[in-house]
């Protein structure tokens, strides 16, 4: 149990991943981050609906380094690297995710595969990285190939 009378486990860096949850839960989920001592990095995506928005504001929330280059190698590079945000561990907490699903699947699932191969760098060395996006249903899978 943790200070706060609640233990999502989000120190245990074999469960960490991607997932989708409902809205409003970003908030608790930060607070609970925290409290786990992850680094909390929250990322706005409402109106962002192409790769180049996207880029954007990654790389604008997070503080990435100047002069990276807006592309996925570079953004899964950062994402695997992070030095300049030292941490124990990283939660990213998108917000408003259905509109870059809605507004260009193809970038939201590779935004997926980049979350997902940064989370399973960072298990390697036994750094707990998560990412919650912001999505209506919550907890389904967070694809884009459901059904409109």
């Amino acid at each position: 149990m943790s200070d706060s009378g609640f233990d999502m486990g989000l120190e245990d860096v074999s469960q960490a991943g991607v997932y989708g949850v409902g809205d409003g839960d970003l908030g608790g989920l930060a607070a609970v981050a925290r409290d786990a001592g992850l680094r909390v990095c929250r990322i706005d995506l409402e109106g962002c609906a192409d790769k180049r928005t996207l880029l954007m504001r990654l790389g604008t929330q997070l503080d990435f380094p100047a002069g990276w280059s807006r592309n996925w190698d570079a953004l899964s590079d950062g994402l695997r690297d992070l030095s300049w945000l030292p941490a124990n561990g990283y939660a990213l907490l998108f917000s408003d995710a259905n509109d870059l699903r809605q507004g260009s699947p193809a970038d939201f699932d590779t935004l997926l595969d980049v979350l997902s191969e940064a989370s399973a760098s960072w298990a390697e060395d036994k750094v707990a990285f998560w990412a919650f996006l912001e999505l209506p249903g919550g907890g389904e899978e967070a694809t884009a190939d459901e059904e409109e």
